[in-house]
């Protein structure tokens, strides 16, 4: 089963994500709000997944995702951006952006996220362990 960081500052978001991943086979491990908890959870729980909002509220979560990749803890192909904008809305910096890629947060899924993840190299088999094991 994969393990899921959601990094998004929306509660009624972060509720309704959880509840389509983990009916799907995607177990949510954590939550962050803001990019300090985001690395914090990160190096804590060691998720399979980060699916990080390019919007939260003051924080960017290309700056997010620069900064998770500048950490060396996590590999690029671990972190997916979401937003409720179109991902041509922000197509250069996501392009540009040590991630997976990019999903519209109307089509998050556990397919969707194992397709981004099977693009990248990752497949659909977990590439950490839970903590303490």
């Amino acid at each position: 089963m994969l393990r899921c960081l959601l990094v998004d500052d929306s509660p009624r978001f972060v509720a309704a994500a959880r509840g389509v991943l983990e009916s799907e086979g995607i177990a949510v491990v954590g939550v962050a709000r803001t990019c300090a908890e985001a690395l914090q959870h990160v190096q804590e729980l060691r998720p399979d997944v980060t699916l990080l909002d390019i919007d939260l509220g003051g924080e960017s979560g290309f700056e997010v995702a620069r900064q998770l990749h500048g950490t060396g803890r996590i590999d690029p192909c671990r972190v997916i951006l979401i937003s409720t904008h179109s991902g041509q809305d922000y197509a250069e910096l996501i392009a540009a952006s040590p991630t997976a890629g990019f999903l519209s947060k109307s089509d998050l899924s556990a397919g969707a996220v194992r397709d981004i993840l099977t693009r990248c190299g990752n497949g659909t088999a977990p590439v950490s362990e839970p903590p303490g094991t």
